[in-house]
């Protein structure tokens, strides 16, 4: 979808300013906000391309005026409304009011390093071999969906070369809304600076992006 977290190119917001040293948390509730937000995904009652739809769906005032770990939780906050974890009125009392839906499985403080040392790997294998190679000209195509995808809005309908194929994984688009993970072959694709930005772009300026096959067609 073309939301609050698609700004690539987007006047007004400044220059981005990397922070020296930054720490991993600015404020022990940080901490806490990742800690839960790993915990309710471990219940398997969604997944993480619809996390980040989630996340993506927030107002844009809110997005926009949030810290990074505020949109992680008030992303969180949706999803377990929706998944029948907790209710509005539970919110906003802060406590329980009633038993809610039963997770799949519960993340103990001895199971943590196992599981994020595993991960949640989402190559997976597909029947047909790749329909592009590398060094081919492709285009990427030109859609404005209002569901979850993870082609950038600024990438759309620009002309790029493959440099890598990656392997085939969950494609983001489907898994995000119940539709299966309906693998694909994903590409790295890499585009000239003025074909992404056009006129006055820093002509020595290449940008990369990982496309899934439908999201390409041939230049």
């Amino acid at each position: 979808m073309n939301g609050p977290h698609d700004l690539g190119g987007q006047h007004g917001l400044g220059p981005v300013a990397p922070e020296t040293d930054e720490p991993y948390f600015h404020a022990e509730w940080e901490k806490r906000a990742l800690g839960v937000t790993l915990s309710c995904g471990a219940f398997g009652a969604w997944t993480i391309d619809e996390s980040r739809h989630a996340r993506e769906s927030l107002p844009p005032a809110t997005y926009l005026s949030a810290s990074y770990y505020e949109i992680w939780t008030r992303a969180l906050e949706t999803l377990l409304k929706r998944h029948g974890f907790l209710t509005q009125a539970e919110l906003d009392a802060g406590h329980m009011l009633e038993k809610g839906a039963q997770p799949k499985r519960v993340l103990k403080a001895e199971m943590v390093a196992g599981v994020l040392a595993k991960g949640g790997p989402c190559e997976r294998p597909v029947a047909t071999p790749p329909r592009f190679v590398v060094g081919e000209r492709v285009r990427t195509k030109n859609f404005n969906p209002e569901t979850h995808t993870r082609l950038p809005r600024y990438a759309r309908a620009k002309k790029g070369v493959v440099e890598a194929v990656q392997g085939s994984f969950v494609f983001p688009d489907d898994n995000a809304h119940g539709r299966g993970e309906n693998p694909q072959w994903v590409y790295t694709v890499v585009f000239d600076g003025g074909e992404i930005w056009g006129e006055g772009a820093d002509p020595t300026l290449t940008i990369s992006i990982d496309a899934w096959e439908s999201y390409l067609e041939q230049a």
